[in-house]
């Protein structure tokens, strides 16, 4: 097949031959319509995190079923799917429900695993779901890692109707998601970037409010959400009302910051860490997505335009996804 390849790591992708992917008994091979960037597409060019290699990238995924495992029962060829990117093992998933990626064993498409960006990418049959008929391949490649993403983390912040939420950096996939999410339950949603243009988008999205992100932002919200890391840290935190909860999915400044212990214990704050979700939440996830859940898609691009995409990514200014067509 021809697919991105990463050689070395850190290193460029090239456009090349690869072998195709095989099919295990209990796996389905898929043929990207529509494949989704994330910071993990930038992240692995810098060896962090370092894949196997070579290694194909690609996290998020939506196109038609090419070939079944000789053990899988409820997917044909032919089929329509979305591609769940986050793969655990089915024993963790008996044993610990939509907890399972906090487990042994758990992979990522496009990490651990070799991606979508190809012409053909194989997972588990328990990691395909039916396309949502009414939304298009782009929407469908766009929502699935950041949506679950940010379907778990207000889930874990514990984020209730009437309450405000503040996302931080918004613009990028997570934080659009979360916004979408967090006006479909009820609360109060407010975001802060560096970028005007994108502070306006996410008020035309559904935002009350949106602030220069190197300025003091005039909320104090039951529920922020983090993925910045050390450049908005302890705005965030100042950013939560006694009792607060700040939930975070990702450091993009960087991996190390400072807690200020007194004021997380005297306005007894929550730190909660949440990475990716269960098959039961990206069930829910899909629902939503039917049920018209809005889904940022911010450009679409051929796949021939990966290294546009890349450079699109990395200059920070997306609001929404950037989608790759498999023409």
């Amino acid at each position: 097949m021809q697919a991105w390849i990463l050689d070395a790591s850190p290193g460029p992708y090239r456009f090349g031959e690869i072998a195709d992917p095989t099919v295990g008994p209990e796996d389905v091979r898929v043929r990207p319509v529509a494949s989704a960037l994330n910071h993990m597409d930038l992240w692995v060019t810098k060896g962090k995190p370092r894949p196997h290699l070579p290694h194909v990238p690609g996290c998020d995924v939506a196109g038609v079923v090419e070939a079944v495992g000789s053990h899988v029962e409820g997917v044909a060829v032919g089929d329509e799917v979305v591609v769940n990117p986050a793969v655990s093992p089915i024993e963790m998933v008996v044993a610990h429900g939509d907890d399972a990626p906090m487990y042994p064993g758990f992979q990522i498409l496009g990490e651990q695993r070799w991606g979508g960006h190809a012409d053909l990418v194989t997972v588990p049959a328990r990691n395909v779901v039916p396309k949502p008929a009414n939304r298009s391949w782009a929407e469908c490649a766009a929502f699935p890692l950041a949506t679950l993403t940010a379907y778990r983390m207000l889930r874990r912040a514990r984020l209730q109707a009437g309450e405000s939420v503040l996302i931080v950096g918004i613009g990028g996939g997570v934080s659009m998601a979360a916004l979408a999410l967090a006006n479909h339950m009820g609360a109060t949603v407010y975001g802060t970037s560096r970028d005007p243009e994108t502070r306006r988008r996410a008020v035309e999205a559904g935002a009350a409010g949106a602030f220069a992100s190197d300025e003091d932002w005039p909320v104090r919200c039951e529920v922020v959400v983090e993925s910045v890391g050390p450049a908005t840290w302890d705005r965030s935190i100042r950013a939560l009302q006694p009792g607060g909860r700040l939930v975070v999915c990702g450091g993009t400044s960087g991996p190390v910051v400072e807690v200020n212990l007194p004021r997380l214990f005297f306005k007894q704050h929550e730190i909660i860490g949440s990475t990716m979700g269960g098959y039961g939440e990206f069930g829910q996830v899909v629902k939503l997505v039917e049920q018209g859940l809005p889904v940022a898609v911010d450009v679409e691009l051929p796949l021939a335009a990966y290294p546009e995409a890349l450079e699109r990514l990395e200059r920070g200014n997306p609001v929404g996804k950037v989608v790759l067509r498999h023409d």
